[in-house]
Formats: structure tokens, C-alpha cells, sequence
């Protein structure tokens, strides 16, 4: 399989204009020959990067409220249709895609936001939408903590796909419910940058013995629209570079398919082999011969989380 990782800039915190660039580079790796093409986390409409330097923990402050609202305005609400322009043309052009978007669901509510990891098929269906289950650090601040709903395989051209948000690929536990699914293909979303993904892009592929892949998203400080709320300030106090990219692919045996790209905006293309993974799995297969379910097994509460169930009365 042909896959391709698409190393992009957003528009940033506009849904509709991040959208119709997502879509270019969709349209570009399907007529490259991809079978998938992956974006990096919360690519749509953009990673919180204003957090860390204007306060972004200052309690009932009014202009991290100004920027929530717009946040929260530009986010992703499926249920709306959001996705709709993205599906019809992985539809249209036969192509399945990973994308990192900040969701604002109905089903909790329709104000919160969950860091989500989505993947749609070749024929335009939105087979999973995994919420991040652990936000990190100053993304608490921002980001509702996800369930187990998303944590499932799914088959691609004679892989069998997975993936997790960002940091959610240091936790043991989420990775091991993926590998006794079959994953052999595990898509790592992040932000952007190349210190998270040099080391651990490797190490998650010899363990699966799975093709690892990074898509990283790239942020630079011009990519701030004048436009933003308290624009200034968010300007003012952020790195020239908050995100570098480093998206990269590591083979089944950890070696390098494809090194870190860093610090340019691109896509980037690799032929994934089947027969890698088996070859590796001949003296290691985590959830198979290496495994000793009769010592330790793992339970995945798969439900999808909310806060009120209703019964319907009986009809008379």
C-alpha cells in the first residue's frame, strides 16, 4: 500500500479554510496513487498553542474565555456535517484518510471539546472517531478526557489500522488493546515536533512489529491570522516554532523507512509490505506466541461515556 503523510500548517483555528487545504492535499495524494493519507493531531481547526504563554490557567479570565469561545466556535461537530466536505472526496477519489481534529460532540453536550483521532474509509464513511483519553499538561485546560469507544482495528488493503493521539502512544495499556486487535499499521497523530517522534516512532514499531507512522502537524508564528482573538498577545508570547513537524515512518523492525521531516510543510510518500510485518512476527508477536493470556490479560470498557441514559416508555 501506498501511503501518504501530510506535514501541513493549518489555517489556523478556522475550520472552513483549514478544511479546503486539508482537501488539496487529499486530492494530491490520491493522484499520487495513496491509499491513505494521514494529517497530524487536532490538525482541524489547530492545536491550543496559545496556552502556555497568556495564562491559559488564570481562572474566570476574560480573554482566555475570548479565545475558548472561538476555539470552541471553530471546532469540529460531526453530527452538524462538519466532516462532510472531507468524506465526499475520499469518496470521490477512492481514498481513506487519518485526521486529527478538536471535536465539539452532541452526545456530551455540545460545548466541550475532545482531542479525537478519525478515520475515514475509501468510501467516504467515518469508520472511527477515537477521543483522546489522557489530554496532556496545559491541554487539560482546553480538551475533555476521551473513552474507550475508539480504541478498535480496522482492515486497509491487507493491513489491519490503528492509531493514537500524541502522548496517548507512551500508555502501555491503550497500545496492547490495539496490538490484540491485529493492528499492523499504527498511526501516532501529533501537533509537531521531531524530540516526540525520533525516538518513540522506532520504539513502537519494534514492539508492535508494525509499520509505525508519525503525521505531525507544523506551526510557526506566522501562521497566527490577524484576525485571531487577543492576536497580540497570543503573538507576543509564542516561539517562532511552536511545532517542526518530524513526521517519519519506522519499519516493523524499527529501523527507518522515512526520517523525520522537520521544519518545512510537504507530503511524504512510502510502499508499505504486508510480508515486514510477518517476517518480523516470526520471533515476536506481542498479542500472539508472546503472549500468556493465562497471566495477564487486559479488559477495554469500549462504551461510549455520557452522562444520562434514557429508557423509553412502553408503547400502548
Amino acid at each position: 500500500m501506498k501511503i501518504a503523510l501530510a506535514q501541513i500548517a493549518p489555517i489556523w483555528l478556522n475550520r472552513l479554510a483549514t478544511t479546503n487545504k486539508i482537501i488539496q492535499y487529499i486530492i494530491q495524494g490520491a493522484d499520487a496513487g495513496a491509499g491513505l493519507v494521514t494529517f497530524g493531531e487536532a490538525i482541524l481547526p489547530g492545536y491550543p498553542f496559545w496556552l502556555s504563554g497568556t495564562g491559559g490557567a488564570s481562572f474566570d479570565d476574560p480573554i482566555q474565555k475570548d479565545i475558548w469561545a472561538h476555539y470552541a466556535t471553530e471546532a469540529v461537530c460531526i453530527e452538524r456535517g462538519d466532516l462532510e466536505p472531507i468524506t465526499t472526496i475520499c469518496r470521490e477519489r477512492a481514498v481513506a484518510v487519518v485526521l486529527g481534529i478538536v471535536e465539539r460532540p452532541l452526545d456530551r453536550g455540545g460545548s466541550s471539546l475532545y482531542c479525537s483521532w478519525v478515520y475515514i474509509d475509501a468510501a467516504g464513511i467515518i469508520q472511527n472517531v477515537h477521543r483522546k483519553l489522557q489530554p496532556t499538561y496545559e491541554e487539560r485546560l482546553i480538551w475533555a478526557p476521551g473513552d474507550g469507544h475508539g480504541l478498535r482495528t480496522f482492515p486497509i488493503e491487507g493491513f489491519q489500522l490503528g492509531g493514537l493521539n500524541c502522548w496517548e502512544n507512551w500508555m502501555p495499556l491503550p497500545r496492547a488493546a490495539l496490538y490484540a486487535q491485529g493492528e499492523t499499521l499504527h498511526i501516532a497523530t501529533w501537533p509537531g515536533n521531531t524530540r516526540n517522534t525520533e525516538v518513540l516512532t522506532r520504539f513502537l514499531a519494534r514492539e508492535g512489529r508494525s509499520y509505525c507512522v508519525s503525521v505531525c502537524g507544523l506551526m510557526r508564528r506566522e501562521d497566527v491570522p490577524k484576525e485571531t482573538p487577543h492576536y497580540k498577545l497570543i503573538t507576543s508570547t509564542m516561539p517562532d516554532v511552536p511545532a517542526d513537524g518530524g513526521s517519519c515512518i519506522a519499519n516493523p523492525d524499527g529501523t527507518w523507512l522515512v526520517e523525520p521531516l522537520t521544519g518545512e510543510e510537504g507530503i511524504v510518500y512510502a510502499d508499505l509490505d504486508a510480508r515486514e510485518v510477518l517476517r518480523e512476527r516470526q520471533n515476536f508477536d506481542p498479542s500472539g506466541h508472546y503472549s500468556r493470556p493465562d497471566v495477564t490479560r487486559l479488559v477495554v470498557d469500549r462504551a461510549r461515556q455520557g452522562v444520562v441514559g434514557f429508557v423509553k416508555p412502553d408503547k400502548k
